[in-house]
This record gives structure tokens, C-alpha cells and sequence, in this order.
């Protein structure tokens, strides 16, 4: 029942837009991660805020990551790997070193 009620509060009806509240309905996204706009009743868009946007394209991002290194594993099943701490002591690079640098590439 919770789903349905948060569903419920997410509809906008497009009279809204027409009515002048674009500004209002906007301000709405600052609480609510997306709305729906209805017209006639159905479903015609979705509009998310900038902060779910950003979450759903890293989650796609990420998707084709994990499809692009299971082709890859799929297709080198046979070649022989090197251990990342060779990689990394052959480059002068510590593991401490390389995780300092994921943090502050990530923000």
C-alpha cells in the first residue's frame, strides 16, 4: 500500500503546466526523487530530479562495465593472467596509492 500512496503523491496532471505552476512543480524535486506527469489521465512523462538522473546513468554506466569484463573474461578464458601486485610493482605503484587515487577520482 506504501508504493501505491508514494505513486499517488508522484502524479502531476499537465493542466498544471498550463496553468502556470511549472516553478512549483519544479520546486517539488527537492523532496521527491521523480514525478509523473499525467496527461488525459495516462502516464506521458517522467521527470526526475538531477540527483536520481545522476544515480540511474552511473547505475547504467556501471551495467555496461560489468557486460563489457564478462566479454572480456569470456574471451581470454584460456590466456594466462598477471596478478595485480605484479602490475603494480612493476609500475612503482602502491595498492594504498591506488585506492587514494579511486577516492578522488569518485568525487
Amino acid at each position: 500500500m506504501a508504493i501505491a500512496t508514494n505513486i499517488l503523491q508522484c502524479l502531476v496532471p499537465i493542466s498544471q503546466f498550463n496553468k502556470g505552476q511549472a516553478s512549483k512543480i519544479f520546486d517539488r524535486l527537492r523532496s521527491e526523487k521523480e514525478l509523473i506527469v499525467l496527461k488525459n489521465n495516462q502516464p506521458s512523462a517522467i521527470i526526475l530530479s538531477p540527483e536520481e538522473y545522476t544515480r540511474l546513468t552511473e547505475i547504467e554506466e556501471d551495467y555496461f562495465l560489468l557486460l563489457e569484463a564478462n566479454k572480456r573474461l569470456e574471451e581470454n578464458v584460456s590466456k594466462p593472467t598477471v596478478p595485480l601486485s605484479s602490475v603494480l610493482d612493476e609500475l612503482g605503484i602502491t595498492e594504498k596509492e591506488l585506492e587514494e587515487t579511486e577516492d578522488v577520482a569518485i568525487e
